[in-house]
């Protein structure tokens, strides 16, 4: 159960240059509270994905998550969020 509980993190800095790249004009900008619920966004959206990748795993008997696991259930966590 611990590591179900290990912290998942972002840099601001990361989150805001990543979506800063989607612009299509230099002069946009990003709020800091834009930025800030962005980066939990995809705080959330990686811990659940890793959260049902486990779940996928144990389904099929397995010991450890493999990138298969986390392709089978990317189709559903997609279209959740």
């Amino acid at each position: 159960m611990a590591e179900r509980d290990a912290e998942v993190g972002f840099k601001k800095e990361t989150v805001c240059k990543l979506l800063s790249g989607f612009f299509k004009e230099d002069r946009t900008r990003l709020s800091g509270d834009a930025v800030l619920l962005m980066t939990e966004l995809l705080k959330i959206f990686v811990q659940e994905a890793a959260v049902r990748s486990q779940k996928q795993a144990e389904s099929e008997d397995c010991d450890q998550v493999d990138i298969e696991h986390f392709e089978k259930i990317l189709p559903q966590l997609l279209l959740d969020f």
